[in-house]
């Protein structure tokens, strides 16, 4: 399959370039995407949560009523989890969330979500460009000129490109990343997905 390359003035520049079937024309399946974008989230959190038990709850041992003929059961120290001020049963504790995934699931994982923006027509080849200094300014223009301001935005070059990189960090709703910082989580994220000409070549050999 084939798709036009776009210049920075959001004019057709005639050449177009090839979107390898393997990458982008597969069946995409769902559940890959779904266990990969599930693992990404997993491995951001961080596991700190933490609630004390009983034995960490300071307060006095002493004995806080009669043995017996007070009507309930006995109630040993102040700290016990039926009370106000007491500790939790059975609280969070701090946890590792990560989970492995096989190498092959996400791969599959990131091809299906290319293959759904092809399908989506939510993907925009871009011929390869840079600015000379950063300037948000520059690349909101560009943004228009693509017809895409207002939409979520994931920009893909080969190779990081600073200026670039500066230019859309102020952006709420835009991201600028390089090849090899793609994963399905972040494609699957943005409404519009753009590849420089260099990003769809290195892209064609996932």
């Amino acid at each position: 399959m084939e798709a036009a390359v776009y210049n920075t003035k959001g004019h057709d520049t005639g050449r177009k370039v090839t979107l390898k079937d393997g990458v982008f024309g597969i069946e995409p399946n769902d559940h890959v995407i779904y266990l990969d974008v599930k693992q990404h989230l997993a491995n951001r959190r961080q596991g700190t949560a933490k609630a004390k038990e009983r034995s960490e709850i300071a307060g006095s041992t002493r004995k806080l009523g009669r043995q017996k003929g007070g009507g309930g059961a006995r109630r040993g120290v102040i700290n016990s989890p039926l009370l106000h001020g007491g500790a939790r049963v059975f609280g969070p504790v701090p946890r590792d969330y990560s989970f492995k995934l096989n190498k092959k699931v996400k791969s599959l994982a990131r091809k299906s979500a290319l293959a759904y923006k092809v399908r989506e027509s939510a993907l925009t080849v871009i011929e390869d460009f840079t600015f000379n200094a950063p300037s948000t300014k520059e690349f909101i223009t560009l943004v228009k000129n693509l017809k895409m301001d207002g939409k979520k935005l994931l920009l893909v070059s080969a190779e990081t490109n600073v200026n670039v990189s500066l230019s859309a960090r102020n952006l709420q709703r835009t991201s600028v990343i390089n090849v090899s910082e793609l994963n399905t989580y972040k494609v699957m994220d943005a409404a519009q997905l753009i590849l420089s000409e260099s990003a769809v070549a290195a892209i064609n050999n996932f």
